[in-house]
C-alpha cells in the first residue's frame, strides 16, 4: 500500500481546494430551510465552487450526475439531489468534492431542518462529534487501524452503529486514493497495518446508523441507506498530518 507523503507546496493546494469545499457547505447550512429543493441546494454549490475556479469533482465520477451527495433522512451517503423541497424535521446530509489545479478537497456535514427531535440531534451529533474526537486523537506513529477502532468505540459509546462496507480515504491528486479507512475496526488486531505519517492527507467520515450496520444501495444504484430502515448522519473532513499532528484542511 503506497500512500503518499505530500510536500508543504502540495499541502497548500490541497488545502486551497478543501477551503472551498468548507465555504460552499457553509453556504449550503445557512441556506437549509424548509421549501428549498435538493436540486436547488446542488445547484447554489455548484455556482460558489465554479465562482471560485474550481470544478465540482463528485459531478461525472463514476457516473453521479451531480456536484452534491445530497442524502436525506434515511439515506446516509451518495444521495442524488431531486426535486424534493425540504420539510421540518428533516435531516439532509451534504457531501461536496473539488478539483482545482488538480488537486481535491472532500467534506461532508449532516443539517436539520427546522424543529428536531432530541432524538435526531443526538444522531447528528455523534458524526459531527466522532469526526472532531478522532481528529484530535491522531497523532504520527499511529496504526490507521487504530484509528478505525477509535471512531466505532466513540460512534458505539453514543448507542449508535458505523455503517460497513464504505470508509474514509486518502486524497491527493485523486479524489481516492489510499489508504482505505473503516470507521470502524476490520479483523481483531489494531496494531497491525500502516502507520501515520507526516505529511500524509486523507478523509475521515464517520457515518453513523441506528441499529445495523448494514448497507443497502437503492434502485437508483447510488443511495445507501443501513438495513435497519432508519435515519442517519454523515460527517466528514480532509486533515493532513504536519508537524506529527492532524490539521483540517476543509475549513471554509
Amino acid at each position: 500500500m503506497a500512500i503518499a507523503l505530500r510536500k508543504p507546496n502540495e499541502i497548500e493546494k490541497l488545502r486551497a481546494a478543501n477551503k472551498i469545499v468548507g465555504g460552499a457547505l457553509e453556504l449550503l447550512k445557512a441556506n437549509t430551510k424548509v421549501g428549498m429543493s435538493l436540486k436547488e441546494m446542488d445547484a447554489m454549490a455548484e455556482d460558489y465552487i465554479r465562482g471560485c475556479g474550481a470544478k465540482p469533482s463528485f459531478k461525472g465520477l463514476y457516473g453521479f450526475p451531480s456536484a452534491v451527495c445530497c442524502s436525506l433522512n434515511q439515506v446516509i451517503i451518495h444521495g442524488i439531489p431531486t426535486d424534493y423541497k425540504l420539510q421540518d424535521g428533516d435531516i439532509i446530509g451534504y457531501d461536496i468534492g473539488t478539483e482545482i489545479d488538480g488537486y481535491f478537497g472532500d467534506a461532508a456535514v449532516s443539517v436539520g431542518v427546522g424543529k428536531m427531535t432530541d432524538e435526531d440531534l443526538a444522531l447528528i451529533a455523534c458524526a459531527k462529534d466522532t469526526l472532531y474526537h478522532a481528529i484530535s486523537e491522531i497523532k504520527q506513529g499511529m496504526r490507521f487501524k487504530e484509528l478505525s477502532l477509535t471512531m466505532e468505540n466513540f460512534i458505539k459509546s453514543r448507542g449508535f452503529v458505523p455503517l460497513h462496507d464504505f470508509c474514509g480515504h486518502g486524497i491527493g491528486r485523486k479524489p481516492h486514493e489510499e489508504p482505505q479507512i473503516p470507521n470502524y475496526l476490520e479483523g481483531k488486531n489494531p496494531k497491525q497495518g500502516p502507520k501515520i505519517k507526516n505529511g500524509m492527507v486523507f478523509c475521515l467520515e464517520p457515518m453513523v446508523c441506528q441499529k445495523d450496520s448494514k448497507p443497502l444501495i437503492l434502485e437508483n444504484k447510488w443511495d445507501v441507506v443501513s438495513a435497519d430502515g432508519l435515519r442517519g448522519s454523515h460527517y466528514e473532513h480532509t486533515v493532513a498530518i504536519i508537524n506529527g499532528k492532524a490539521e483540517i484542511l476543509s475549513l471554509a
